[in-house]
């Protein structure tokens, strides 16, 4: 049995350039969902190259319209899309919020896909640490990579052993 959803779909709410920018990231996100992850990280550490680190504000305006354009993107199971989108969308006016994928930190295990902007998930239901990153691609402009939390775990613990 399916329980029902609302979600907030309103492409008319959305002025009508900003629709067409909202249709062209959702198609590209949609495609780069189905790429291997590892393919997705590097085309977004790309993509994040040379644009400064979006605001709270901008990160907000591009997942609610996001939201209002694309169904898909809109419902519960939509957060691959939906960061994605919002990261792209971002992108097109040269800022970057921290893109990230992670899971829930407490059992049932949940695997979830959100944005960050200045240390914060945007238009997130859930508090913040809810979710424990697995990795991130945060603004480039400083010339660094996204880290795995993975990989960062195992560099910590290699710095700590005795040789």
């Amino acid at each position: 049995m399916s329980s029902p959803e609302v979600v907030a779909h309103a492409p008319r709410a959305v002025p009508p350039l900003r629709r067409l920018e909202v249709r062209l990231v959702v198609a590209v996100a949609r495609l780069l969902a189905t790429r291997r992850p590892r393919r997705v990280r590097t085309v977004l550490e790309r993509l994040s190259r040379g644009a400064r680190p979006a605001t709270v504000e901008e990160t907000r305006a591009a997942r609610d319209a996001v939201v209002a354009v694309s169904l898909a993107c809109a419902g519960r199971e939509g957060c691959l899309p939906r960061s994605l989108s919002t990261a792209l969308l971002c992108r097109l006016h040269g800022r970057w919020p921290t893109w990230c994928v992670g899971a829930r930190r407490l059992p049932p295990f949940g695997a979830h896909a959100w944005v960050e902007a200045e240390g914060v998930p945007v238009g997130e239901e859930y508090p913040p640490g809810y979710f424990r990153p697995l990795f991130t691609v945060p603004c480039a402009e400083d010339g660094h990579r996204g880290r795995s939390a993975v990989r960062a775990g195992r560099d910590a613990d290699a710095g700590s052993r005795l040789p």
